[in-house]
């Protein structure tokens, strides 16, 4: 993406797993422009999971300054809650305390090199945080699960959405962060 600036950073706290009856989600940490964002602090096996990873990076609970949920389920918000009061970015607004500002997500530049994009497929209300990096611009998304799928996402109510959504995050990013499994680099096949 041609305006999207290219120094932020992003590390993976927690690389996301889908082994019933055991999940979690992906929860990434992205930092640039003096913003410090939390994506999908949602279900892990101990919240230390995600401290811990913190913690060893220099950044504590209360350096938080944002939290993006991709998308409304528990595996990917339950521990929206370790944060202090900050603003909470979803697909329709922002939420901070008890203030409700309806804003779609659609385009909204958390800084200049971290943008977020509407991207309905696995659920209609889907967000993808697209990133840019000094490498790379890294999509955190949940339009796949992992690297390999499934082609066929069973939550998903339109599968032709979760195509075009899937080739429009395919012509953007170079790296995926997906919703339950490591990050990969798109290839011919990667599903559609």
């Amino acid at each position: 993406m041609a305006d999207l600036s290219r120094t932020a950073r992003v590390d993976v706290l927690v690389e996301g797993y889908a082994r019933l009856p055991h999940v979690a989600g992906t929860v990434s940490l992205v930092r640039d422009a003096g913003r410090v964002v939390v994506v999908d602090p949602g279900m892990v096996a101990d919240r230390e999971l995600i401290l811990r990873p913190l913690r060893e990076l220099g950044v504590a609970p209360e350096d938080i300054t944002d939290v993006v949920l991709s998308h409304h389920h528990l595996d990917h918000t339950l521990n929206v809650a370790l944060f202090p009061v900050v603003p909470v970015h979803d697909f329709q607004s922002v939420i901070e305390g008890d203030v409700f500002t309806r804003r779609a997500a659609d385009g909204v530049d958390l800084t200049p090199s971290v943008r977020l994009l509407a991207t309905p497929g696995h659920t209609p209300q889907d967000v993808t945080t697209l990133v840019g990096t000094p490498d790379d611009v890294v999509a955190l998304t949940h339009l796949w699960w992992t690297g390999e799928g499934p082609a066929d996402d069973p939550y998903s109510p339109d599968r032709d959405e979760l195509r075009r959504q899937r080739e429009r995050v395919l012509e953007l990013a170079t790296l995926v962060v997906p919703g339950h499994g490591a990050p990969f680099r798109p290839s011919g096949a990667t599903p559609r």
